[in-house]
């Protein structure tokens, strides 16, 4: 999750930007309806996904008549290699037109307290996953959904996308039961052309033995980090060994909330391989095309590139 989409607070602008995204699509994927068994969601709101209405009760059946699916949509955001300016994946990410839940850090607060992380991360990705057919996504896990089982049914959207799935879990929320997450996120990465994300690293709990282990594939720095970095010669420093530590533990790394070219540069300089952020291009549905700030050099080592997944 970028720090930037941690922060919104449902301004103006930011509302404008939602407005824009949630338009139909044009056409449908066939390699989606055909991978899902139906025919793909034709727009980027989750009431078009197939279970957003299921049984419930209690505080999840509360929680969920005050957020409707029809409050919900997903809106997705570039993630970019540093050496060439090229688009390796995208992150899905929540929208929710209720005032109070505009940031998706309050409308999953709002879910951990009614026991409802499961059913709302399960309802994102039936939306998100075929709206991103033909490109590796990052899916965002909150630890407290893990326990709850939806992630391991073997319908889940996770186990029909036709390329590469990454499983974003925050490392600024404790994971209280590690065992039992670390077992779920091992079966589904076994089952699937899945791979495990650290994300924001550098927030909150910066527990750096989470690195080696869960063993991520990709390891993303907390907007923290990242914010007037050019201008921060000790902070620099501190990022380069985080991004060799993970290079050496087998993660790639992505830096989190670049606004500016000079926050660019820096992040390269310490070895990042990815970036994301507003100056790349912001959230928006259709997927953004990005808008890469400068000519891109050819030297250097190549973007590393992860596994493909084989379709068919």
């Amino acid at each position: 999750m970028t720090e930037q989409d941690k922060d919104r607070t449902g301004s103006a602008a930011g509302r404008a930007d939602d407005f824009e995204s949630e338009v139909r699509l044009q056409s449908a994927r066939p390699s989606n309806a055909s991978a899902q068994g139906t025919v793909p969601p034709q727009s980027n709101r989750l009431s078009a996904a197939p279970s957003a209405a299921t049984s419930m009760a209690g505080d999840e059946a509360r929680f969920f008549d005050a957020v409707k699916p029809t409050d919900l949509s997903a809106v997705f955001q570039p993630i970019v290699g540093l050496v060439r300016g090229e688009i390796f994946a995208y992150e899905a990410l929540v929208r929710c037109g209720i005032p109070r839940f505009a940031s998706p850090t309050a409308l999953f607060e709002a879910a951990v307290a009614s026991r409802a992380t499961g059913r709302l991360g399960r309802m994102i990705r039936e939306i998100a996953v075929p709206l991103c057919g033909g490109a590796p996504l990052f899916v965002n896990l909150h630890p407290s959904e893990l326990a709850e089982g939806w992630l391991v049914r073997p319908d889940d959207p996770v186990f029909a996308h036709d390329h590469d799935i990454y499983l974003e879990i925050t490392e600024s929320a404790p994971i209280t039961h590690f065992e039992l997450c670390a077992s779920i996120l091992r079966e589904v990465c076994s089952r699937a052309a899945a791979h495990l994300v650290i994300d924001d690293l550098g927030a909150g709990y910066s527990n750096l033995k989470l690195i080696a282990d869960l063993q991520p594939k990709v390891v993303k720095l907390d907007r923290m980090l990242v914010q007037s970095l050019h201008q921060k010669p000790r902070q620099q420093k501190l990022v380069s060994i985080v991004v060799h530590l993970c290079n050496e533990l087998g993660a790639s790394v992505v830096a989190e909330g670049i606004e500016t070219a000079d926050e660019l540069s820096a992040v390269r300089d310490c070895g990042a391989q990815y970036g994301q952020g507003y100056l790349f291009a912001r959230p928006a549905f259709p997927r953004p095309a990005i808008a890469w700030p400068h000519p891109c050099s050819d030297t250097g080592p190549p973007t590393p590139r992860l596994s493909k997944r084989a379709t068919g």
